[in-house]
């Protein structure tokens, strides 16, 4: 089975999975560079529930997000290798800004961010809450990011 859906084969499965009385939980970002802040980070969103699915940015959401020389990695290697991850079950890619419109279509029963986030500051929190989802905000990874990573690829 193919573990990078499409938006509607993602709503239609998360709702199964649901009806079946699984916890369903979603998070999302650009995932440009995998790192090891990546892989605990969701490696602790998938312990929130019974399947993990990912939002993973467009490359244009990325370049408007990240700057004109982002993303490093195209939209559907950054989705393989995060559906390649054994925390995660399914990504799914979107090319909003913020994941508002995505979470209003999956419904998911929790949202993850990470620690450099408040749940009250998300865009998305309104719409999790109202589609009877819960919002959780995960311990943060010191020191890992992307953005490290490209810096020190650039140090001479």
């Amino acid at each position: 089975m193919n573990r990078i859906l499409g938006r509607e084969e993602a709503a239609t499965l998360i709702e199964s999975l649901k009806a079946q009385g699984k916890k369903v939980v979603f998070t999302n970002g650009c995932f440009d560079i995998l790192h090891v802040g990546h892989l605990r980070y969701l490696e602790q969103a998938r312990e929130q529930g019974d399947f993990l699915v990912v939002g993973v940015n467009s490359d244009a959401s990325v370049k408007r997000l990240k700057g004109p020389t982002r993303p490093i990695n195209s939209e559907l290697d950054r989705a393989e290798m995060l559906a390649g991850l054994k925390a995660v079950d399914y990504t799914v890619i979107f090319t909003e800004d913020t994941p508002v419109e995505i979470i209003e279509e999956l419904k998911p029963s929790i949202h993850v961010k990470g620690g450099d986030y408040k749940k009250e500051d998300l865009p998305e929190t309104e719409v999790v809450e109202r589609n009877g989802g819960e919002v959780r905000i995960l311990m943060l990874v010191d020191g890992k990011s992307t953005t490290n990573v490209v810096n020190k690829i650039l140090e001479k």
